[in-house]
Formats: structure tokens, C-alpha cells, sequence
């Protein structure tokens, strides 16, 4: 393989870095609380500059850089929940993703057809970062999927392609026209006409999604749906202190739901995960409050409760409460969020922070699928919801099995008064919203604290309420039973990619050590590379980019 051509192109290794932090800091835009969805591709384009170049060791540290900087920052709730040790060590570990995404690519781009074909880089470099989302979304203890790149893109032209292939596609586009944006500044220097060509495959790749035909029209009716947001005095990890002060709240939200319907029945009031401090199937008193709260709305309501079994332990359920009955059917979390709802390795983790103890229960997980059946008088029928709680909404495979197994809607049942001011409630919305588009159902967002919001099967919000105030949403919602691509296909669409990371990994490792890949014959050990970070070129640090050394 010859060796690539210098570029000229120059900039110090703490400038490398420096761009790295600048580009965390951009993705970061892209999400709430700012929102500003061009910055995700913007973003991707600034990683590949300070990637520039030819060592795989030092592009392993930049992008560890970027990625790190950006989760500090996206995941700054958790400093805020439970201080700045875990925060830290929980956005070093999600930037390891990246890093390996820069190794990756840093030895594949010097193989051929890389070498001659600038282009490629699009296609591969997307890939290898949705194939590290998918990782990292399973990957250690469950996973953590929160800041994907497609969650960013709920209120851009880029969303409605979830409804095609997911938030893998999304994710997967995303990138792609960040690498596209990069590699046409790369190319101007040598070929406006090559740079040109690809600047407009970027704003093609941001502006598809708009020929996507989302559909919002009833399919099996519709539903009256009100949600209750109570609030609480003292947000934080002490919000739920004070014995009855949630419940008692829901139940007076209840109340003045109640009135402000009196005229437009409802069919179904939810209220959001832990809407009661107390277990209802435990006391008394607090069944009999729920049960009076339900028979005054006139409607079943969706209760989420923490149930905790003679066994040990204990379960985050959404129980739907039906008037003068009770409990009729009922919804058990099914992935527990690690080192938040269990600690898994605790005696280890206790040497990293004592926060582990502030879990004081270990929550297990359920077993059954979120799908709740709904009697409604004014249809006739039953009505099948879909039930999801809190960080659940960013499972992948959680959120499609509710819909296959027959969910005309979609409840998010979540308690953010944990993260106080900062962005995750807004961050969990815009996943909503994407996920309403994704499987083609009315989604309810409902929250102790907030954000709420109704929001219809195209992702448009219908209803909202904000930060830290009580709050009571209604709305007239369509109900649907029709398979979207991405429900039908998406496991498909993430495994493909995945599957397809994985071998381009495995040819980066071949060709590094020179037993043979995809894209080049084996050579002997005595062949290859002496050195894992020798660049391939007289001088060790220059650059070496297949996006401006192609003629």
C-alpha cells in the first residue's frame, strides 16, 4: 500500500484537543434544553478535523475528548442527582464509545479503497459510530442510551425517518451528513467540484426525511386521555420525604382534572411513575383516596406505584385502577436502571462513591411486556396502552415489543423531580417524540414535576406542561393498530448495522496486523507496521486524511 500524500494541513496536538472539546461542546447543543439539531452533524465534522491526524493512539484520546466533553455536559442531571463522582465516571465511560469509533477509523482510512475513494468515509464512519451506539445502548449492566445522536433530531427534517428505520437510522443518517459536511470542506482544496457534490449530499441526507409520509389519522377510534402532573414542594433526591405529599397532590390534580372535563368525559387519566409515595395494594387508606379519586374523574386511572414484596426487593408498577374495583391490570418495570434503581457490584462501587448506599432497595425487573387492558365504555371495546417507565423509553426493543404485541398508544410514565432544573426531563421528551413518530402511536409523556406532554402520532406536541408546577393536560388523541416500518423492520435495520460495524472493525484489527481483511491481502508479520502509531509517511505526526490526499 503506498503511503498517503501529506496535506499540508497542520495543528498542534493540544490544538487536536482543543478541537475535540469544541466539538462535545457543539453535539451538546444539539439536544435540549438548546436544541439546535444542525449541531449534531456540525459536530461529527469537528471530530473528524481533530481526528486529522495518522495515529491511532492519540485519535483514541481525542475522541475519548469529544465524547467525554458532551456527555459532562448532556449528563449533567446526574451531578445534580447524586454529585459530581458518579457524573464523571458515568461520562468517561459512555465517551470510550467514540474513542473506539477514532481507533477504528484511523486504521481502516489507511487501506485501500479508502486511500483513493473519500467518499467511502461516509458510509463507513456512520456506521462504525451507530455500531458504537448500539454497544454502549447494551453494554455493560443493560446499557445506557441517552445521547444518541438520533435524539437530538426529534424537531428536525431528519425525524420523520424514524418511522422508516428507527433511531438506528436516524442516528445512522445524522452522521452521515455530518461526514458528509467534512469531507467536502476536506475536498475543496483540491476538487470544487467533488466538495461541492458532497456539500449537497449533506443538505439531501438533513432534508430526506421530508418526503416521509407520517400518517396521524385514526385507525381504531379515538381516546379521551387527561394526565396529571402533582409537583412536589422540594425537588431533588429528598422530594419524596415527606410521607403522602405526592399522592396527596395527584389526588387534588385529579380533582380539578375532574372539573375542568365535567363536560368531556375522559376515558383515561394517568398519572407518571411514583404518583403515589405510598403502595396502594399495601394500605388501606391509600387505596380508598385513589379508588375516590377514579370514581369522581369517572375513569380508570393509570397509577405508578413502587411495590415491595415480602420476598425483598421491590417493583416500579403502573397499575390501572378501574373505578369501585381496583387494580386490573397492571405493568412491572422491566429494566432497572444500574447504580439508579440497583447497584449492581455494590461492595465494588462503594469504593468509587458512597451514593451506591442512597439505593437503599434494589429494584427487579418485571417480566411481561408493558401492554395494559383498558375497558372503555364509549367504544365498546377494550383498548390495548402501551406502558413504558422513565429511562425505558430509550430502549430500543422495550418500546417496539409494546407496540407488536398490539399497543394502540403509548404512556411514559417517568419521575424526573430527582434531576431538579436541569435538562433530562426535556431530553426524555424529545426521545418521546421520536418514539411517536418511530411506531406511529399517540404517546403521553407524564412526569411528577415535568416536563408533560400529549403528543400525536406524527410527533407534534398537543398538550405540555412545564418544570415544577402542578398541572392537569387533556386531550382527544387517535388511536392506531397499523405496523410502521421501523416497528416491523427495526431490529433488523440495528442488527444490520451493528453486524456490519463489527466487520469493519474486524478488517481495521486484519489490516493493522497484516493477516489479510476485506479490503487488503495478508502480508507477512515482517511487512506490516513495526510501530502502531507510525503514520504512513516520513514523519510521525503529519497528517493523513483520505478526504484531501485523493486527487
Amino acid at each position: 500500500m503506498p503511503p498517503a500524500r501529506s496535506t499540508g494541513w497542520s495543528v498542534s496536538r493540544l490544538g487536536t484537543l482543543a478541537l475535540a472539546l469544541v466539538g462535545g461542546g457543539v453535539l451538546s447543543l444539539a439536544f435540549p434544553d438548546v436544541g439546535w439539531w444542525p449541531a449534531a452533524p456540525a459536530a461529527v465534522a469537528v471530530l473528524l478535523c481533530a481526528m486529522r491526524r495518522d495515529h491511532a493512539g492519540w485519535n483514541l484520546l481525542v475522541g475519548w475528548v469529544f465524547s467525554t466533553a458532551f456527555f459532562l455536559i448532556h449528563l449533567e442531571f446526574a451531578n445534580y442527582a447524586v454529585g459530581p463522582v458518579p457524573w464523571v465516571m458515568l461520562a468517561a465511560a459512555e465517551g470510550l464509545a467514540v474513542g473506539l469509533v477514532a481507533v477504528t477509523w484511523t486504521w481502516l482510512r489507511r487501506l485501500r479503497p479508502f486511500t483513493a475513494r473519500p467518499w467511502l468515509s461516509v458510509p463507513v464512519v456512520a456506521t462504525l459510530w451507530t455500531g458504537a451506539e448500539e454497544l454502549r445502548s447494551v453494554f455493560p449492566f443493560g446499557g445506557f442510551p441517552w445521547g444518541r445522536l438520533a435524539f437530538s433530531q426529534a424537531s428536525s427534517p431528519l425525524a420523520p425517518l424514524a418511522w422508516l428505520g428507527g433511531a438506528t437510522w436516524v442516528s445512522w443518517v445524522t452522521c452521515a451528513a455530518g461526514v458528509c459536511l467534512y469531507v467536502a470542506v476536506a475536498s475543496w482544496g483540491t476538487s470544487w467540484v467533488r466538495g461541492t457534490r458532497l456539500a449537497v449530499a449533506a443538505v439531501v441526507l438533513v432534508l430526506v426525511g421530508l418526503v416521509v409520509p407520517l400518517d396521524a389519522a385514526p385507525e381504531s377510534g379515538e381516546l379521551r386521555v387527561g394526565a396529571v402532573q402533582g409537583d412536589v414542594e422540594h425537588p431533588g433526591l429528598h422530594a419524596y420525604d415527606q410521607a403522602r405529599e405526592v399522592l396527596d397532590n395527584h389526588l387534588a390534580g385529579t380533582a380539578a382534572l375532574a372539573a375542568q372535563t365535567a363536560d368531556d368525559p375522559l376515558d383515561v387519566v394517568l398519572w407518571p411513575e411514583n404518583g403515589t409515595d405510598i403502595d396502594p395494594t399495601a394500605d388501606a387508606t391509600t387505596w380508598d383516596q385513589i379508588d375516590a379519586a377514579a370514581e369522581q374523574v369517572g375513569a380508570p386511572i393509570l397509577v405508578g406505584a413502587i411495590h415491595y414484596p415480602a420476598s425483598g426487593g421491590r417493583y416500579n408498577v403502573g397499575l390501572l385502577w378501574e373505578p369501585g374495583i381496583g387494580p386490573v391490570d397492571s405493568y412491572t418495570k422491566i429494566h432497572p436502571v444500574p447504580f439508579a434503581e440497583y447497584v449492581p457490584l455494590r461492595s465494588l462501587a462503594r469504593r468509587f462513591s458512597s451514593a451506591v448506599d442512597l439505593v437503599t432497595r434494589d429494584m427487579l425487573p418485571g417480566t411481561r411486556v408493558g401492554v395494559l387492558s383498558l375497558p372503555s365504555q364509549r367504544l365498546g371495546r377494550t383498548v390495548l396502552l402501551g406502558d413504558v417507565i422513565c429511562f425505558e423509553v430509550a430502549i430500543d426493543p422495550l418500546v417496539r415489543a409494546t407496540v407488536a404485541h398490539g399497543a394502540e398508544m403509548l404512556v411514559v410514565q417517568t419521575n424526573n423531580a430527582s434531576f431538579g432544573p436541569t435538562a433530562e426531563s426535556t431530553q426524555q421528551l424529545a426521545m418521546t417524540r421520536l418514539r411517536a413518530i418511530e411506531t406511529g402511536r399517540s404517546t403521553v409523556q407524564v412526569s411528577t414535576v415535568g416536563v408533560s406532554a400529549i403528543v400525536a402520532p406524527d410527533g407534534t406536541v398537543l398538550d405540555s406542561a412545564g418544570l415544577f408546577t402542578a398541572a392537569q393536560l387533556s386531550a382527544t388523541v387517535p388511536l392506531r393498530t397499523g405496523i410502521t416500518p421501523a416497528v416491523r423492520w427495526g431490529a433488523w435495520v440495528s442488527s444490520a448495522l451493528t453486524g456490519l460495524a463489527a466487520v469493519l472493525a474486524a478488517s481495521a484489527l486484519a489490516g493493522r496486523w497484516g493477516i489479510g481483511s476485506l479490503f487488503v491481502p495478508a502480508r507477512s508479520r515482517r511487512g506490516r507496521r513495526a510501530d502502531d502509531d507510525a503514520a504512513p509517511g516520513p514523519e510521525p505526526d503529519q497528517a493523513s486524511d483520505p478526504a484531501a490526499d485523493a486527487s
